[in-house]
């Protein structure tokens, strides 16, 4: 089933140094362009691919899993020489991805906050395909491309080969679900990006999430499920504390808008 677009959809995949979205790296970056076409024509579809120098080391368990060298990527540019050209690109686009909203999001915001460069994907309808699957089949990238498309994903972890079978398996599932008796699936972006989410996390990184008041509260450590107000107010420190730990700047950048709120 052709996708229903208003705007361009973006699939995107990236291979990075490491999971640590704080401190690693991306060193590739796959994105799929889903344009919608004209009445009666299909979408328009462009692939952009781009291996990035992540200006650290690529540890041997990473190189592993992608097959990408610190000599692959030597002579590529850094995030911040593309950050601004790919924010554009990117503008007025929703956007897709595999378990995207857990990783590759928090992952890509992170290199635009670190190049200065401003997109904001919470202005942007997200779908994470995973999360769909998850709902319906639990199961991994590679079993999904094969339940719904048929077919085996060769190449798996290479980011145009995984962000290709991604598109090809929402496709799939629009298809699979349309006429689902208890949970049909629209053919309709904004619906899938609601569909898709799992919890409502107000930070890339998850730590904190939005409770059924739509108070911001903790989402980690001591102070899991307490309103982040009512700690900062009894716990001052606790603020500092999180802007000198390892914690990603969009968490940071969060935490203090939650702060300058009170005043």
């Amino acid at each position: 089933m052709q996708l229903n677009l208003r705007n361009p959809l973006l699939f995107f995949d990236i291979e990075s140094t490491g999971l640590n979205v704080a401190t690693d790296r991306i060193v590739e970056i796959s994105i799929v362009k889903v344009s919608p076409g004209a009445p009666g024509e299909p979408n328009k579809v462009e692939v952009k691919t781009r291996r990035v120098n992540p200006t650290i080391p690529i540890p041997p368990e990473a190189q592993a899993v992608h097959g990408i060298s610190d000599e692959d990527v030597r002579d590529e540019p850094e995030f911040r020489q593309l950050a601004k050209s790919l924010a554009q690109w990117m503008k007025g686009c929703d956007i897709a991805g595999y378990n995207s909203l857990k990783f590759d999001i928090p992952l890509l915001a992170e290199e635009f906050l670190r190049a200065g460069v401003e997109f904001d994907f919470r202005k942007r309808k997200l779908i994470d395909v995973q999360n769909i699957f998850h709902k319906k089949e639990q199961r991994t990238l590679k079993a999904a491309y094969k339940f719904y498309c048929g077919k085996n994903l060769d190449n798996a972890h290479s980011a145009e080969a995984d962000t290709m079978a991604t598109y090809e398996v929402l496709e799939a599932q629009l298809d699979r679900y349309k006429d689902d008796e208890e949970d049909p699936l629209q053919n309709d972006v904004e619906y899938l990006a609601k569909y898709s989410i799992q919890n409502r996390f107000m930070d890339y990184a998850g730590r904190f999430v939005l409770n059924d008041k739509d108070e911001p509260v903790f989402n980690f450590g001591k102070h899991r499920g307490k309103p982040v107000k009512e700690v900062l107010k009894y716990e001052p420190s606790y603020y500092s504390w999180m802007m000198e730990g390892d914690f990603t700047l969009d968490t940071k950048k969060v935490l203090t808008e939650i702060r300058a709120s009170m005043i």
